[in-house]
């Protein structure tokens, strides 16, 4: 990897590990937005970054004759599991969404089986279904028994990560030739589309904090624009094998961060699930050869 490819892989890492701090921010009950708000906020910002590189670039109007697999993809990637995170986090920190989140390529394993992937039944690889599963386990167990966090919303963010493993399967079947530009940033017009009357229905009513306001900013253009953005740049660069590895960074990161800035509790549950999860899906996501 080049030093230039590095530098873009830690920073994809970075940008996909802060937002769940923004999020929890943004969606404060107190001072912040409703959580559909910050979906419609980030998506607007994030299409008018990527729809203009994906025009210029000249992908865009192809991958736009597939938006039915557009639609499909925006739903399991955006529309459901961006609201679903946001709400949660009104009750669980944000570093325990972020490992929450770091189980897709657990699910991903599980779901490529579905579509006639049989690599997943290596032994490496059931055995880090089997760690990782153990270390969410333990995880939610210790979190809702200890009553550090929300127990509905520790499963919010699991259906979310299960709505990710799937978006990404069923888009890289359906369209393996397409610009990942082009269909996230069509992607996210679509998902504007559909929250748009969250505008009318739940814009606050009370007064809003600046640290909410440029949360939400921050999410859309840093989180979700630019970060898109340098992912399929990298992803280009080096393969989406390796590149596949900035998950695990995001997941220290949105721990990491969350502490620091937000001084999040480290919890036991946190200490317990993180190195299970990580380890986990990594042996998961990993084929080795035959």
């Amino acid at each position: 990897m080049s030093r230039r490819n590095l530098i873009l892989f830690l920073l994809s890492g970075f940008l996909w590990g802060i937002p769940y701090l923004f999020i929890r921010v943004a969606v404060d009950p107190q001072d912040g937005f409703h959580p559909a708000i910050v979906v419609l906020g980030r998506v607007v910002i994030g299409a008018l970054i990527l729809i203009p590189i994906a025009i210029y670039d000249k992908t865009f109007f192809t991958a736009l004759k597939n938006w039915r697999y557009i639609a499909v993809y925006a739903l399991f990637e955006m529309v459901g599991p961006w609201i679903l995170i946001g709400t949660a986090e009104q009750k669980i920190s944000s570093g325990l969404a972020g490992l929450l989140v770091s189980s897709v390529p657990i699910f991903s394993t599980l779901i490529a089986s579905r579509y006639g992937d049989k690599s997943v039944w290596q032994p490496k690889r059931l055995f880090g279904i089997a760690i990782g599963f153990l270390g969410v386990f333990l995880l939610v167990g210790i979190e809702s028994l200890t009553g550090s966090s929300d127990p509905l919303s520790i499963l919010m963010v699991i259906a979310a990560s299960i709505g990710y493993a799937f978006a990404v399967i069923y888009i890289t079947r359906k369209m393996p030739e397409g610009s990942g530009v082009a269909i996230n940033g069509i992607a996210m017009a679509m998902t504007a589309v559909f929250y748009s009357p969250a505008l009318f229905i739940f814009w606050p009513d009370r007064a809003v904090s600046y640290e909410a306001i440029y949360s939400l900013i921050a999410l859309g253009v840093f989180s979700t624009g630019i970060a898109f953005a340098i992912f399929f740049a990298v992803m280009a660069e080096i393969g989406p094998t390796r590149a596949s590895l900035v998950t695990y960074m995001n997941t220290a990161f949105a721990v990491i961060l969350g502490v620091i800035i937000l001084n999040e509790p480290l919890t036991l549950g946190i200490i317990v699930g993180l190195p299970l999860v990580l380890i986990g899906s990594y042996l998961a996501s990993r084929r080795t050869s035959a």
